[in-house]
């Protein structure tokens, strides 16, 4: 059966992937803008609410506090749904080089 958060959107790609180490909303915030070179700056209300909800599905757990900050890892569930995505993925680039012509697109 197919989720209802599949696709993963962007946002949640790299949550779940700054996640594969345990991080506070804070540090993945920082890690996320340096994974995406800059491309993916996350607002608080975003990052937190998107924690939420991979909480409430049980792709990530609050793994201890840090101070007053919780702090957060990717459950084996998470990563069953990143390996999933991963190959979605490989399978899509891999219709940009099978294509039938040399064109680029």
């Amino acid at each position: 059966m197919k989720h209802k958060l599949l696709p993963l959107s962007e946002t949640m790609h790299y949550i779940l992937l700054a996640l594969r180490e345990p991080l506070h909303g804070y540090a993945a915030m920082q890690k996320i803008e340096k994974m995406s070179n800059g491309t993916v700056m996350l607002a608080a209300g975003t990052l937190y609410g998107a924690i939420e909800n991979l909480n409430k599905h049980g792709w990530i757990e609050s793994v201890g506090e840090s101070g007053r900050r919780k702090v957060y890892m990717i459950t084996a569930e998470g990563s069953d749904i990143l390996k999933m995505e991963q190959n979605r993925l490989l399978h899509i680039l891999s219709l940009y080089e099978g294509s039938e012509s040399n064109e680029e697109i």
